[in-house]
């Protein structure tokens, strides 16, 4: 039933979004260097590594691994990169990683196939589901979270999954994207970033 629930949900977006991607794709490729998707492998259910789109919000010699944005003044940003941020709006190329089945609309984020080695039992937990593009921790606290915060949401996501809650979220997370909050990161876990580590996806 969710994997339904994924297709109807992604196939409408797409449907309806469909000009808001053109636009999207036009404006990057004409406003700054490089391609207008970013694409990176990352981990998907099970550990099974996928290809991860995301409209490209950095400039190309920012480093893919490097720590996200702490704000909307890095330099690394693009200037419609800050934009697509503030919106969510760069994470749209994630519903064909829905179509394709590689994701899900809600899940856990989707991190980098490294860290996996860096959880513990529990936090692994967060593998047994497919990744989504919204989760428990997005309308939790998103970039107010700390790493181990957002790796504990995901794993009570998972044990406690269902078609309802997959609903509540998904309107939860519209208000979070209106509201444009927690966008970048506030605070960090006791180690730093460092590459190869997570880059915090808003």
């Amino acid at each position: 039933m969710k994997r339904i629930f994924d297709l109807l949900i992604s196939l409408a977006a797409t449907i309806l979004l469909l000009p808001i991607f053109a636009a999207v794709f036009a404006v990057v490729r004409l406003r700054s260097k490089g391609p207008a998707i970013f694409k990176q492998e990352r981990a998907g259910k099970n550990g099974k590594p996928f290809i991860f789109y995301k409209f490209r919000t950095m400039k190309m010699d920012a480093d893919p691994f490097g720590a996200s944005p702490k704000s909307g003044d890095d330099p690394r940003l693009t200037k419609i990169g800050r934009f697509l941020r503030e919106y969510s709006l760069d994470e749209l190329p994630q519903l064909f990683n829905v179509l394709k089945g590689d994701m899900s609309i809600v899940g856990p984020r989707p991190l980098y196939v490294c860290q996996m080695a860096e959880w513990n039992e529990r936090q692994k937990k967060r593998l047994l589901v497919k990744p989504g593009i919204t989760g428990l921790a997005q309308i939790t606290g998103r970039g107010g979270l700390t790493r181990e915060e957002k790796l504990e949401l995901d794993v009570k996501y998972v044990e406690s999954a269902g078609l309802l809650t997959d609903i509540k979220i998904i309107m939860l997370t519209l208000v979070q994207v209106f509201t444009r909050r927690n966008i970048y990161e506030k605070r960090y876990s006791q180690t730093e970033f460092t590459r190869g580590e997570e880059k915090q996806d808003s």
